[in-house]
């Protein structure tokens, strides 16, 4: 049975909102129905504090070549709010470690310790070329896997000297390494080299939406690795009063997808190299089809035709939904990272109607 205290956490629709999904990290996949809310921090602002008062812990940030940058967004956020947390995406690489330990000590001390840190390696090569990042894959992760242990023991109060085949670092340390508040180390990827760097560094292994039998191969595995490594799912949902409602919502997404944006979003995940976003898309397929997207109990896969990343939502009643939820944790799951369209009202739908029921589940399972 799971041990670690059960964690919700929204998402921070970075790059506009709407009823209907789109693009994240990159420009491919929106569209104007995804984002007739534009981004500013005043609407920003009102999806925090709606994740806040319903109750959950904190807020994900995308990070790519597509979104505003998460540190100075979050930063202007945390004035704008009084409990709720922040998990803030960064690309391992493109900054020095000691820059990044600087920049997180700083965010935890003037925002009460209100910080965790997702380290992203980056999947898709022409974008980390943007940045101006020519490595390859593996290589990429044994760059991520230097960042994050010279990362964590700054963070930790630690001297660092270290000499590695990406990183030489002499003589870092924070300024003030007696101030302390834990800043966990949330890290994604599905590929052998990832799975190797989570087992050493991370503090919480991230996942995205798969049938349960799939996900549960990985947890094992990762846990024979690490047995103290805690997970995390990425995950939408479309929750309703009945199962006929929010399967209506589902299909009115469907039928709502530009075919266009389907097909410019699926060219850019076939040229991406990350094992994830593969086994996102073998879900679909590319399809159209409702009929082919439910790939497990109430887990619909329509998300992902024309969104990047995390591309299944639990659809169905919120008694459904939170069963689902349930499910996950009884599998290992310690925390979720929900979102829905628009992300402002489906914080407190979810955040008043599921997290009770799957809160409840979970205390009458005794985990």
């Amino acid at each position: 049975m799971p041990e670690n205290p059960l964690l919700l956490h929204w998402f921070l629709p970075t790059g506009g909102d709407g009823r209907d999904p789109g693009g994240v990290t990159a420009v491919q996949g929106r569209t104007g129905a995804a984002t007739r809310r534009p981004a500013d921090i005043g609407y920003l602002t009102q999806v925090a504090r709606a994740a806040e008062q319903a109750g959950f812990h904190s807020l994900l940030t995308p990070v790519g070549l597509g979104c505003v940058d998460p540190w100075i967004l979050t930063a202007a956020l945390t004035q704008h709010t009084d409990r709720i947390g922040f998990l803030v995406a960064f690309r391992s690489g493109f900054a020095s470690p000691t820059l990044l330990a600087q920049q997180a000590d700083a965010f935890r001390r003037f925002a009460g310790g209100r910080l965790r840190l997702n380290v992203v390696t980056g999947g898709d090569p022409l974008e980390q070329r943007a940045y101006g990042d020519h490595l390859a894959h593996d290589q990429r992760y044994a760059r991520t896997d230097e960042v994050m242990a010279v990362l964590r023991d700054l963070l930790a109060g630690k001297r660092v000297d270290r000499t590695g085949e990406h990183l030489r670092v002499e003589g870092a340390q924070l300024h003030d390494p007696a101030l302390q508040h834990p800043v966990p180390l949330y890290f994604g990827g599905a590929s052998p080299a990832a799975e190797a760097v989570a087992a050493r560094r991370a503090d919480v292994q991230l996942l995205w939406g798969e049938p349960p039998a799939a996900l549960a191969q990985r947890i094992d595995r990762l846990r024979a690795a690490a047995p103290a490594l805690r997970f995390g799912l990425r995950l939408h949902v479309i929750s309703r009063d009945t199962a006929a409602e929010a399967w209506a919502e589902a299909d009115r997404i469907l039928s709502g997808i530009d075919p266009e944006a389907v097909r410019a979003s699926q060219e850019r995940f076939a040229r991406m190299d990350s094992t994830g976003q593969a086994r996102m898309a073998a879900l679909h397929g590319g399809s159209a089809d409702a009929a082919t997207l439910e790939v497990a109990p109430n887990l619909w896969a329509g998300i992902g035709l024309v969104r990047e990343g995390a591309g299944t939502a639990l659809v169905g009643s919120h008694d459904e939904v939170a069963q689902r939820l349930s499910e996950y944790r009884s599998l290992g799951i310690d925390e979720f990272i929900l979102s829905g369209y628009p992300h402002l009202e489906e914080a407190y739908r979810v955040g008043e109607e599921v997290a009770p029921r799957l809160r409840a589940l979970v205390a009458g399972a005794g985990a």
